[in-house]
């Protein structure tokens, strides 16, 4: 029953379209259990004239009965048509309220799981599995949708006909009635069993279905990986284990269907036989009329095959329920905002590390371990140590992707804790290594940032991130579309669209995490100057490998086993010993050679 409500739990906002489904399917099989009668009432009105007892209604009756012959046949059969074709009116009304009913559903699902993915942990991000993901964001909701607006009203059309066909029977011959009804309970128990081992078996075949397109994303997004190591054939060795556990697993569920739909057909069969050879016997022995073996020969049908489709409606449920499951799996999990501040600010760009402490949730090892620094607003700050040493840790907590353990930091002396997520990332801006771009144009690209720019301001932010000249090369200049993830553009391109996108939001503290990393020095320079040269009272803080763009900051703070080991201007770390002297010592010669060679060529050429 958890199971199920969770399935149907969704439906409460559109209460009266369930009422509404649930009404016309069983309506439809309730008007359908007469449509047997009136054949009957031509058989024992009309040609033998036996007066036997018909449910039709009695206006109806009396309506009949004052015509006879073969007029009595005509007005029969014409209000017989008309009758179908109100019913067909109500199939039709039917079909449309299921599908708004179930496609409602599945939009409300769909962007129910999209906002959470949305604001789930950024730790959960990082072990995303985006071919699984996407499995349960479309397959497993369409798997709900095809069950809410088919399988779902299926049942009560089901029930309604089985207690509608066997009222009508029992009318005729109760015996009749009785020996139809026999194959019930061994179809339930069957039911049963088939349920409890389809339910199971789908829930295997979800997994590899999500495995093996979990191959697929990762290879198309990793073609270039593939191609460089020549893994071809290895992908493919990989992709055909992964798509033969899926078919292994789908033959299963395909055997157990093809043994239930058997032996459920010859159990039909069986009783479709019986039923007609006990109808034989009353005719034979009984003074029982034609026109009630010919309604009795119509309920059978009315009442046998629909329990047959049983099978695929528990095929269909057992399906659902796996998929709801997942999809609930996923809304279940906590999302980042549970833990979250209460304060709006405006921040200016004040920082203050006191004592940091923090480690990721799977270790037990520090990574920052009583970090010290402060930033004051307008500073230009860079941030260097050892690959590992927490650099980009830092950027996390300033943006509370992560939270810090213990310690404090303040931003313009409020405690970070106690500022709200959306607050403080409205705030802070920060531009990755490896940035993140649509499938879409350069200037979409950049818009997406803020919507309602305006062309002047999108140029503007271009132009001071130094990419607009590239951009005006491209044979279709903005309206270049770069590709998934942006791979028509060179790294220190996509790098320089990103820094335009978040120069766009004018934010008051920006942190490049690395993010100059793939543009030479001097463009580096440029975008630096710019950007401190567009507001003295912009806060930067560069976290970079780069020792050539760390001696630009205003101070340089070093980071050593989670904790500050060196702060101070370029002039003065560089003569101090100490590991930002010896990484100057190294990168700082490959500058000063560098230069003699530019310097050279320069008078070669006069």
């Amino acid at each position: 029953m958890k199971k199920i409500k969770m399935l149907f739990k969704w439906s409460k906002p559109y209460i009266l379209l369930l009422i509404a489904v649930v009404a016309l399917q069983m309506l439809i099989p309730l008007t359908y259990s007469y449509v047997p009668q009136f054949t009957k009432y031509i058989f024992d009105y009309v040609l033998e004239n036996t007066g036997k007892e018909n449910t039709l209604p009695k206006f109806l009756i009396e309506f009949f009965q004052s015509y006879s012959g073969i007029k009595a046949a005509g007005v029969v059969a014409i209000t017989l048509i008309v009758f179908q074709t109100l019913r067909a009116a109500m199939m039709f009304l039917s079909r449309y309220v299921k599908s708004i009913f179930a496609e409602n559903i599945s939009k409300d699902i769909r962007i129910s799981l999209f906002k959470h993915v949305q604001d789930l942990k950024i730790s959960r991000h990082n072990n995303l599995d985006t071919g699984d993901m996407i499995q349960r964001s479309t397959s497993d909701v369409d798997t709900i949708r095809q069950f809410l607006s088919e399988q779902f009203p299926e049942i009560f059309y089901i029930f309604t006909t089985m207690i509608a066909g066997s009222i009508q029977m029992a009318v005729v011959n109760v015996g009749i009635t009785f020996v139809t009804l026999i194959i019930i309970p061994v179809t339930v128990v069957s039911s049963i069993i088939f349920f409890k081992f389809i339910t199971k078996q789908f829930a295997k075949v979800e997994v590899v279905e999500a495995n093996m397109s979990t191959a697929i994303q990762e290879n198309i997004n990793g073609v270039r990986v593939v191609k460089a190591f020549n893994t071809e054939i290895d992908e493919i060795k990989n992709f055909k284990k992964k798509s033969k556990a899926f078919v292994d697993e789908s033959l299963k569920v395909n055997k157990g269907m093809a043994y239930y739909w058997g032996i459920s057909d010859g159990l039909c069969a069986l009783q479709y036989a019986a039923t007609i050879f006990y109808c034989i016997y009353l005719a034979e022995f009984t003074n029982i009329s034609v026109g009630d073996i010919v309604v009795c020969v119509s309920y059978i049908s009315m009442m046998i095959y629909p329990i047959r489709n049983l099978g695929r409606i528990i095929g269909d449920f057992g399906k659902s329920i796996v998929a709801a499951g997942r999809i609930e799996e996923v809304l279940n999990e906590e999302d980042e905002y549970v833990v979250d501040g209460t304060e709006d600010i405006k921040v200016k760009g004040n920082i203050e590390f006191k004592d940091v402490t923090f480690k990721f949730d799977d270790s037990d090892k520090y990574l920052l371990n009583g970090l010290t620094f402060s930033i004051k607003q307008g500073e230009s700050v860079a941030i260097i140590g050892k690959t590992g040493s927490g650099k980009s840790t830092i950027a996390s907590l300033l943006v509370r992707m992560h939270e810090y353990n213990g310690g404090s930091i303040k931003i313009d002396g409020v405690e970070l804790k106690d500022i709200k997520k959306k607050s403080i990332r409205e705030n802070i801006g920060i531009i990755l290594q490896d940035p993140f771009l649509y499938a879409r144009s350069v200037y979409d690209n950049v818009k997406i940032a803020r919507p309602k720019s305006t062309k002047e301001q999108i140029y503007s932010a271009t132009k001071k991130a130094a990419i607009h000249d590239d951009i005006m090369t491209f044979d279709k200049q903005y309206d270049t579309l770069v590709g998934e993830k942006g791979v028509t553009l060179s790294g220190g391109q996509k790098q320089r669209l990103s820094i335009a996108r978040m120069l766009l939001l004018n934010k008051p503290v920006i942190i490049f995490d690395d993010s100059l990393s793939a543009v030479d020095t001097s463009t580096d320079m440029e975008i630096r100057k710019t950007i401190q040269n567009s507001g003295s009272d912009i806060t930067s803080i560069i976290i970079t490998h780069r020792i050539t763009t760390a001696k630009e900051a205003d101070k340089i703070i070093v980071i050593e086993d989670g904790k500050v080991s060196e702060i101070g201007t370029h002039e003065e770390l560089a003569v101090k010993e100490g590991l930002y002297k010896t990484l100057w010592d190294i990168q700082g010669a490959l500058e000063e050679e560098f230069l003699k060679l530019v310097e050279k060529e320069v008078q070669a050429n006069g």
